[in-house]
């Protein structure tokens, strides 16, 4: 699987950069993202010396600068989602599916608005897995089987996951071939815990 290319312009006895190093390591073990890091010394190459002067920590990811001076591990998180969509990323949407299926789902109270735009088209490329998001209200995935047997295993499966996190997905059980189709009714559109619950389908399927 790809790793994701990172490389870290520091040098030595910057605070900052010990700091920025941390920060990458605890995003790849939080959100489950591989990570190929790469530290270089600016003081040991006069060109990078004249190029970032005293401006380290310099994060370049795949090639690309992301981040200078300071790095929180989920804006790093958050960067390579939104990077995602190019094909050198394309082993970070496994990882970040696999991380979303770690969360636990949160029961939604109503008064929050459902996601929308930019917002929903992030967490809906988190996801990834063929799902499709329909009219930005609901997620919905037909998952083919050899047999009816092992459609309703699945679904099985499915109402055990739905039962443990508390969010139930309309079902739809069929010889060889199961569809579910999921949203948060109290707001009746799209949560994170939405596409947190379709991740943890995709985990057992």
């Amino acid at each position: 699987m790809h790793a994701v290319d990172v490389t870290l312009y520091t040098r030595r006895t910057c605070a900052l950069c010990d700091e920025a190093k941390s920060a990458i390591g605890e995003a790849a073990s939080r959100f489950g993202i591989r990570i190929a890091l790469r530290e270089v010394d600016i003081d040991r190459d006069p060109a990078l010396r004249a190029q970032f002067t005293n401006d380290v920590p310099v994060v370049y990811v795949d090639g690309r600068e992301a981040f200078r001076h300071r790095v929180d591990p989920e804006e790093f998180a958050a960067y390579l989602r939104r990077q995602s969509g190019a094909p050198a990323s394309a082993a970070l949407v496994n990882s970040a599916r696999a991380a979303l299926a770690d969360e636990k789902c949160i029961p939604c109270r109503g008064g929050v608005p459902p996601l929308k735009g930019e917002d929903l088209a992030a967490v809906s490329r988190e996801l990834g897995g063929d799902w499709k998001v329909v009219e930005e209200h609901h997620l919905e995935k037909e998952y083919r089987f050899a047999n009816f047997a092992d459609a309703l295993a699945f679904t099985n499966r499915v109402g055990e996951i739905a039962e443990e996190q508390g969010h139930h997905p309309d079902i739809y059980l069929a010889w060889g071939k199961v569809r579910v189709t999921i949203w948060t009714h109290k707001i009746d559109g799209l949560t994170r815990s939405d596409f947190v619950l379709a991740a943890k389908i995709d985990r057992v399927s």
